[in-house]
C-alpha cells in the first residue's frame, strides 16, 4: 500500500507556530478537509486540514512542538480505490469494480481502459477534476473576522481573482478573492461566521491531468465493504492478496475501539468533559466559563473560542438589575417610536457599530480641547491649479490634501509632543520617531481611516498618487487591516462638503486630529487696504493630558505659515 507525506500548509506567513492539539490518532480514517492538528500563533489558533483522504500511519508532530510551512505533519496511506490490484488479476472486470465503488459514493474519478494490454505496462492520462480548498489569506493580523456576504453559490464557475466572500473587521470590509479558477463544489462558511487565517472558505473543483498508476502499483481500498460480492470478484490467484483482505485488519481495529456512553447529566459532573484545545480552555478559565455549558459548533463537537465568546455575549445580554452603560452613565430609557408613526429598524454594519463604540470610548476617556485657526491658501491654490497639465501627464490629480499631509508631517517633526501616545500604565509617554498620518474617508460602509506611511519622506506627487489609491481601496472595500494601523495623527477634511468649523474626536491612541472645513474668500487687512484672500478653517482637537493649549496654538500657527507660503515645504 502506497504511503505519502502530508505537509504543513501555508499559515499566512507565520513561522515556528506552536502545536496545541493533535486531532487524529494512528489508524484513523480521515477525509479531505478533516482537522489534523491545531496550531496557535500569537494572534489566533487555526486548524490545519488534511489535503487528501486516507489512513493515518504515523504522526510526526506532538503537542508543544513548533512547525512551519513544509514541515511533515503525518504519513498517510492513499485513499484511492485499489482497482490496480483487481486489474492485475482480471483486467476485464476492473471496470465493474470501478463502477460499483462509484455507485457506493466514491467521490474520486479514475478513468481506466478495460482493453489495456495484459502486460500492465500501459499508463493512461485523462482529464479529471481535482478538488482544492480555498483558504482565508493573511488578514494583516486581524482575527475572528466576520463574514458579511457570500459572493458565490455552489455550481458557479470562477476565474482567478473573483470574489468569494466579503469580510468585515473592526475598521473595514474587504473582499476575499479566489487564487485559482474552477467550479464551486461546496461552501463551508455562512454569513455571520468568524474566520481566521487558514480557515476553509470553499471547495473548488479544478481541471487537471491525472495519470493512472501502473497495474502493479498497490493501493488501499478504504471502501472495501461497498465492493460487489464474491460473484463479481475473480477467482483467487496464488501469490495475490485479495483487496478485501487488505482492509480486514483495519476494520477489526476500528471495531475494537471502545465507545463510552455519557449522559448529559453525567457530562455536567465531569470536569473538562467538553472537547476543547488548551487555548480554548485557558480562555474559559479567564472568563470563568463552564465548558460543559457551552454549545459546541466545531468539528467533532469541539468547543471553539467563538463558542465561548457567543456564550458570554448571550449571558451579558440577559436582563440585569441595573441598566447602566459606559462609566456608570445611566442608559437612556427605551422608547417605542412606532406609537408616533411608521418606523423601520435597520441593523448597523459592523464598521458602524465599532466606530460608535470607539468614538464613545474616546469621548469618555480623553479630555478634548479644540483649537481653531485659519490658513491663507490663496497662493497655494494658484500653484496647485498650475500643476494640472503636469498632473495629467503623470496620470494623477493634485488636490489640497497632499499639501496638508506634508505640512502636518513638518509640524509633527517641529512639535514632537504631538507625535506621541499615552502608555496604558499611566506613567509613560510613547514618543514616535516615524510620521504616519491617517485620512478619514467617508464610504457607503461607514467611516474608514487608511494610513499614509512615512509622509515626511515623500514628495507631493507621491502623496497625491497614494491618497487616490487609498481612497479608491476604501470605497471599493479593498482595505486590509494593515492599511489602517500605525497612524500618528489624523486629518478629517470636510472641505469638499462645506461648513465653517467642527470639533473632531481624537482617534485614540493618537493625541490629536486636524479638522479641515471648506475654504472661502474673506477680506483681510494688508496694512493699507482689505484684500480678498482664500481662507481655510482649521480645527485641531487634542488630548489635554498630552498636549498643552499653548502648544496647540503654536501647532496651528505653524500649519498656517507653511500652507500660506509653500516655499517652507522645502526648508
Amino acid at each position: 500500500m502506497a504511503t505519502s507525506n502530508m505537509m504543513v500548509p501555508d499559515m499566512g506567513g507565520a513561522e515556528n507556530v506552536e502545536v496545541i492539539e493533535i486531532c487524529v490518532a494512528v489508524g484513523d480514517l480521515v477525509a479531505e478537509g478533516d482537522s489534523i492538528v491545531v496550531v496557535e500563533t500569537d494572534k489566533a489558533s487555526m486548524e490545519l486540514p488534511a489535503s487528501g483522504a486516507g489512513v493515518i500511519k504515523k504522526i510526526s508532530l506532538k503537542e508543544g512542538d513548533t512547525c512551519s510551512m513544509g514541515d511533515l505533519m503525518v504519513e498517510i496511506e492513499s485513499a484511492e480505490v485499489a482497482i490496480a490490484a483487481v486489474e492485475s488479476v482480471h483486467p476485464v472486470k476492473a471496470e465493474a469494480h470501478a463502477m460499483a465503488v462509484a455507485d457506493a459514493g466514491d467521490d474520486s474519478k479514475v478513468n481506466r481502459d478495460a482493453n489495456s494490454s495484459a502486460d500492465g505496462k500501459a499508463v493512461e492520462a485523462a482529464e479529471t477534476q481535482l478538488e482544492q480548498l480555498a483558504l482565508v489569506p493573511d488578514l494583516g493580523g486581524a482575527v475572528d473576522v466576520e463574514v458579511i456576504e457570500i459572493s458565490v453559490k455552489v455550481g458557479d464557475e470562477l476565474a482567478e481573482g473573483d470574489s468569494l466572500i466579503v469580510l468585515e473587521t473592526d475598521k473595514a470590509s474587504m473582499e476575499i478573492p479566489v487564487d485559482f479558477a474552477g467550479t464551486v463544489v461546496k461552501i463551508t462558511v455562512a454569513e455571520g461566521a468568524k474566520l481566521n487565517v487558514g480557515d476553509t472558505i470553499a471547495v473548488i473543483a479544478t481541471q487537471a491531468r491525472l495519470v493512472s498508476p501502473e497495474p502493479s502499483t498497490p493501493s488501499v481500498l478504504l471502501a472495501a465493504e461497498k465492493l460487489p460480492k464474491a460473484e463479481i470478484l475473480p477467482e483467487p490467484v496464488a501469490g495475490v492478496v485479495p483487496v478485501t483482505a487488505a482492509v480486514e485488519p483495519l476494520k477489526e481495529a476500528i471495531a475494537k475501539v471502545p465507545v463510552v456512553q455519557v449522559t448529559p447529566e453525567e457530562a455536567g459532573l465531569v470536569s473538562g468533559f467538553a472537547h476543547a484545545g488548551p487555548a480554548v480552555r485557558m480562555l474559559a478559565r479567564e472568563l470563568g466559563v463552564d465548558l460543559s455549558q457551552v454549545p459546541a459548533t466545531g468539528p467533532r463537537s469541539r468547543v471553539l473560542k467563538e463558542d465561548i465568546q457567543a456564550f458570554v455575549k448571550q449571558q451579558l445580554q440577559q436582563p440585569v438589575a441595573q441598566a447602566v452603560q459606559g462609566h456608570g452613565i445611566e442608559r437612556p430609557p427605551a422608547i417605542d417610536f412606532s406609537q408616533f408613526g411608521e418606523i423601520e429598524r435597520i441593523k448597523m454594519s459592523k464598521v458602524q457599530r465599532i466606530t460608535a463604540q470607539n468614538m464613545t470610548r474616546s469621548w469618555l476617556n480623553v479630555p478634548h480641547v479644540t483649537q481653531f485657526d485659519h490658513a491663507d491658501i490663496t497662493e497655494l491654490e494658484v500653484f496647485r491649479k498650475g500643476l494640472k497639465a503636469e498632473a495629467e501627464q503623470k496620470g494623477t490629480k493634485v488636490t489640497p490634501l497632499p499639501f496638508m499631509l506634508k505640512a502636518c508631517a513638518m509640524a509633527l517633526r517641529h512639535y514632537p509632543q504631538f507625535n506621541v501616545s499615552l502608555d496604558n500604565d499611566g506613567e509613560h509617554i510613547v514618543q514616535k520617531h516615524y510620521v504616519n498620518i491617517g485620512i478619514a474617508v467617508d464610504t457607503p460602509a461607514g467611516l474608514m481611516v487608511p494610513v499614509i506611511r512615512d509622509v515626511d519622506k515623500k514628495s507631493i506627487w507621491q502623496l497625491s498618487e497614494e491618497v487616490i489609491a487609498m481612497g479608491g481601496k476604501a470605497k471599493a472595500k479593498k482595505l486590509m487591516p494593515a492599511d489602517m494601523q500605525g497612524g500618528c495623527f489624523t486629518i478629517s477634511s470636510l472641505g469638499s462638503i462645506g461648513g465653517t468649523a467642527f470639533t473632531p474626536i481624537v482617534n485614540v491612541p493618537e493625541v490629536a486630529i486636524l479638522g479641515v472645513s471648506k475654504a472661502d474668500m474673506q477680506p483681510r487687512w494688508s496694512g493699507s487696504e482689505f484684500e480678498p484672500r482664500l481662507m481655510m478653517p482649521l480645527s485641531l482637537s487634542y488630548d489635554h493630558r498630552a498636549v498643552n493649549g499653548a502648544d496647540a496654538a503654536r501647532f496651528t500657527q505653524y500649519l498656517a505659515k507653511v500652507l500660506g507660503d509653500i516655499r517652507h515645504l522645502i526648508m
